[in-house]
């Protein structure tokens, strides 16, 4: 009979964002609940840039992921053909290896389970690559967004480059979409957020349908962008490419019961992220802090709870389910930059709920009147269809 090399309350399977903020917010808020955290990488977090808008986050969240911020901004800018903006909001960047030095500092070390792979999740706990086996009051999956015939997606698909440059680049903030680019594989724009007077992450990025990201070619798009913005690259810093889900219709419970009852599904596992902009930064820390507000931290009381709250915010975004189902199924891709530059000519105040999913009816009524980008009949069957 095998037994248990180690036993942990609650065990996190995934060292990722959303189990990297549960983990801190239970050792804040529970430090009596020994906490477990297994990753098969190196590190914790991965090799990853988190971004998020301040209004998007309580008092209460942006005391949690203090440490792990790195840059905050009071304003960012827009760029399209037709017009540029600058919105007043403040905007803010996390790095995973933050998130990996606040959990090394946060919980002990016996708890941080680095470079191993899982073989077998159950209620109880986990089979490491290796035959060990860990025990657990409860066991979350954070291993991230899993392919789902239960759920319909479009795709934010990205490249990025950290770079120095021989100059300083002049900006005074970031620019979170340039659309003054060609508009290639679906919807194209380059994402810059400013470092240091030298240093930027430049990333080129699209809003796609299918999930094929030529890594090479699209870097040297940023080469090329780097070029026509004046800036001459010293050196690379670092990458990072992604492929991010966008929602835009299914079957939530479904998805959801594709989990094994009693392994608690967290994260993008459990679709817990903007559907209209892939951003899962806001939903990882309320997520965190719900778990760790729970009254009871068994695994079926978990698992009970986080499904129900992953419905109830499923059921709270079904507008921008529908805005990706004008933008993915009914526009053509060449069309998708011109709803796009309608929707960010609106007021900053409507922006900002936007971003942080709190849109109110006449912001959505605001959004949908108007003069359409495209023609009504193909957004009602667009809407429709599925």
């Amino acid at each position: 009979m095998t037994v248990a090399t180690r036993h942990f309350d609650i065990l996190l399977v995934g060292g990722g964002l959303s189990a990297g903020l549960i983990a801190l917010a239970l050792a804040r808020y529970r430090p009596d609940v020994s906490v477990g955290i297994v990753e098969q990488g190196a590190t914790f977090g991965g090799n990853h840039t988190w971004s998020s808008f301040a209004s998007d986050l309580s008092p209460e969240g942006a005391e949690l992921v203090a440490p792990i911020i790195a840059h905050r901004w009071p304003s960012y800018e827009i760029r399209f053909p037709s017009f540029s903006r600058q919105l007043h909001s403040g905007y803010q960047s996390a790095f995973s290896h933050r998130l990996h030095d606040a959990l090394v500092a946060a919980l002990p070390s016996e708890a941080l389970i680095l470079g191993t792979p899982v073989a077998a999740v159950t209620p109880t706990g986990v089979t490491l690559a290796n035959q060990q086996t860990i025990s657990a009051g409860a066991v979350l999956d954070a291993r991230g967004q899993r392919a789902s015939q239960h759920l319909e997606l479009g795709f934010q698909k990205f490249v990025g480059l950290e770079v120095e440059l021989e100059e300083p680049h002049g900006l005074e903030g970031p620019i979170i979409m340039d659309a003054n680019v060609d508009q290639l594989d679906g919807y194209r724009f380059v994402y810059t957020l400013p470092f240091t007077a030298t240093t930027a992450m430049i990333e080129d990025t699209y809003f796609a349908d299918g999930l094929q990201l030529d890594r090479a070619a699209v870097a040297e798009r940023v080469h090329a962008y780097a070029r026509s913005q004046g800036w001459r690259i010293r050196r690379i810093i670092r990458e990072e490419d992604g492929v991010l889900p966008m929602t835009i219709a299914g079957d939530i419970r479904a998805h959801l019961a594709t989990i094994p009852e009693g392994v608690v599904p967290v994260g993008m596992a459990a679709a817990l992220f903007h559907p209209a902009t892939g951003y899962s930064f806001p939903d990882a820390v309320r997520l965190a802090l719900h778990v760790a507000k729970l009254p009871n931290l068994n695994g079926a009381a978990i698992d009970r709870a986080v499904r129900d709250y992953a419905v109830e915010v499923w059921n709270t975004r079904s507008f921008y389910r529908l805005l990706n189902k004008m933008l993915f199924r009914a526009a053509y891709p060449h069309e998708r930059r011109g709803i796009l530059e309608r929707f960010y000519g609106l007021s900053d105040p409507l922006v900002k709920r936007f971003y942080a999913g709190h849109s109110t009816i006449p912001d959505k009524i605001r959004v949908l009147t108007g003069k359409p980008p495209i023609p009504i009949p193909r957004a009602i069957r667009g809407i429709l269809k599925g």
